[in-house]
């Protein structure tokens, strides 16, 4: 199949997604290596110190990436909880259908034959209503 420009135009939207989200990772392993650069500048420098350095990569580095990777994550966490309501709300439709199906089966297959309650007793020395005394 040879790819045209309307092809290209059709899954525009679709394509730009998925380079964004790469782009989006990309961004983040870059600033998480600056980040660690940073940390081993404190390290190394002559009045550096370790804690200085765990620190920097963490306000450097990890609390904006993960806030980074939060908040651009955001859109794909939505599509991803719709399409879990979406696969809920039909499992719970079929399984309403399969409860239905049943019903209607155990009805039809009462010991008369038919799908109403007897309204009379079989044996008329018992009463059908409660006798006042």
């Amino acid at each position: 199949m040879q790819l045209t420009l309307y092809h290209l135009h059709v899954y525009w939207k679709y394509i730009c997604v998925f380079f964004l989200v790469k782009l989006m990772y990309l961004i983040a392993i870059a600033w998480m290596y600056v980040a660690l650069m940073m940390a081993l500048a404190e390290v190394t420098a002559p009045s550096g110190s370790i804690l200085g350095a765990c620190i920097t990569f963490l306000l450097y580095g990890v609390l904006p990436c993960s806030l980074l990777l939060y908040i651009l994550g955001t859109p794909q966490r939505k599509q991803r909880l719709h399409a879990q309501r979406q696969q809920a709300q039909r499992d719970w439709d079929a399984a309403q259908q399969a409860c239905a199906a049943a019903l209607t089966s155990a009805v039809s297959t009462a010991p008369d034959g038919r799908s109403h309650a007897p309204g009379t007793a079989t044996d008329s020395s018992i009463a059908s209503v409660r006798e006042k005394l």
